[in-house]
């Protein structure tokens, strides 16, 4: 019997009116909620996870289910986009079984974890930040009927209803103590979770995060949950991890989550040379800055398997890059960008449109730098203010509603620039992918 439910809840991943193409976009699990049914495992508990999404589940039916299964407790992570979805899961288990504790976390709690559960009475515990050591605590408390205030990291409800904070909780230092991922748990891994197509050669695929944290100060970026210190598995974790996925479900290509896996080039020269001396049937990719790389590491990890790596290019305009604090320049970009191809790596790009300054000049900028450099593949994104973000705290309160969470996924632009509409916006939109695309050496 499972006693503890782990829920990603359903939202939307594709824009409205093309939900002919939910099949070949992401399905990748969440590594967040795998961690976390691992570590309840790990301490005694018998843990289910629920992808919504990924298992076509209304929140109607993800209710039932949990209802029908009368766990103790039920996890739910919660981006901005997911919110409301959740709140209708959780609303129908405390009308039915309020015996069951409602415990919420993941990035849009880290970032706005009071005015969360201020919104929503049926969340009884917030995790806020890191969830695996918090976990632990958390459900010891509640089992032993003790006090939550001395366990750390959480928000909840007093015997009066009001709200109570605990102090924030240490980083965890040592990734490798964590357990693996229970990608066991997943019905059909790994056939059933693809990511999005040409984002992989070959099949079977997983999805791993190697390192916690990003230095850098992004005004668009919400570093809540993990913070600004890096910290990573050591590589021989990471090759230890590739080598199990192999043999255990045959892997073919591993996708790494990380916020910036080349973050630390010696880190990444040492896992590399362990790949090339140890070889595995498996190729990866993962996430840089255009500079945090070097070529001699590239050709190292080029050797070492690296099929694709994606650079957080974000637009063609210095003004635009000096705005977002993005401490990067649009000629460091390109030369990265041409580094990682001669290597002979494939390499994404990922953009934004829309940023607060954006004006038609600085459009034309990004149409111009898109189709002469050497990118394989782009991802334009519209700019989406996430709560946490610098860039949030700026704009809340005028341009951003709360009524705008269930739109805050990269496909609409829930705020405009100056000398916008957002007709215009998503004009320049397809303008720019069909610059990208129609390059003449495509």
């Amino acid at each position: 019997m499972n006693d503890i439910v782990f829920v990603n809840p359903p939202y939307e991943q594709v824009s409205k009116g093309t939900d002919y193409l939910k099949h070949i976009t992401n399905r990748s699990p969440s590594i967040g909620l795998l961690l976390l049914a691992a570590k309840a495992r790990e301490i005694g508990y018998s843990p289910k996870i629920i992808e919504s999404d990924l298992e076509n589940l209304s929140p109607q039916a993800v209710a039932k289910i949990i209802l029908e299964i009368e766990p103790k407790f039920v996890g739910i992570t919660l981006f901005t986009v997911g919110v409301f979805n959740a709140a209708i899961i959780a609303k129908i288990i405390r009308d039915r079984n309020p015996n069951i504790v409602i415990l919420v976390g993941g990035p849009h709690i880290s970032s706005m974890g009071y005015e969360t559960m201020n919104k929503f009475e049926d969340f009884d515990v917030a995790v806020i930040h890191e969830g695996e050591l918090i976990l632990e605590n958390l459900l010891n408390s509640i089992e032993n009927k003790t006090s939550l205030e001395n366990v750390e990291g959480i928000i909840y409800r007093d015997d009066d209803k009001s709200l109570r904070r605990t102090s924030v909780p240490p980083n965890i230092e040592d990734l490798d103590s964590l357990p693996l991922p229970a990608w066991d748990l997943l019905p059909n891994f790994p056939h059933a979770y693809l990511p999005a197509i040409y984002d992989y050669p070959r099949a079977p695929v997983a999805t791993y995060s190697a390192s916690r944290g990003c230095p850098f100060e992004c005004e668009f970026c919400d570093t809540s949950t993990f913070g600004a210190k890096i910290r990573y598995n050591s590589p021989q974790k990471v090759y230890d991890t590739m080598k199990y996925l192999s043999q255990e479900y045959g892997i073919k290509h591993l996708q790494f989550v990380d916020d910036l896996f080349v973050a630390h080039n010696g880190r990444v020269v040492e896992f590399s040379k362990l790949l090339i001396a140890n070889k595995i049937d498996m190729t990866w990719s993962c996430t840089a800055r255009v500079n945090t790389v070097k070529p001699e590491t590239l050709k190292l990890m080029k050797e070492a398997g690296c099929w694709e790596i994606s650079f957080g290019l974000e637009s063609g305009s210095d003004f635009l890059l000096n705005e977002m604090k993005k401490s990067q320049k649009t000629s460091t970009a390109e030369q990265a960008v041409k580094w990682a191809h001669d290597a002979g790596i494939r390499v994404k790009g990922l953009l934004m449109l829309g940023y607060p300054g954006e004006t038609r000049e600085s459009i034309q900028e990004t149409k111009d730098f898109v189709k002469r450099i050497p990118l394989t593949t782009m991802n334009l994104s519209k700019f989406t203010p996430y709560p946490g973000s610098p860039i949030y705290r700026k704009l809340y309160r005028t341009s951003i509603r709360e009524e705008d969470w269930e739109r805050l996924n990269g496909m609409n632009f829930v705020y405009q620039a100056d000398g916008f509409t957002e007709i215009e916006l998503d004009y320049e939109y397809q303008e720019i992918i069909k610059a990208f695309y129609k390059r003449p050496q495509i």
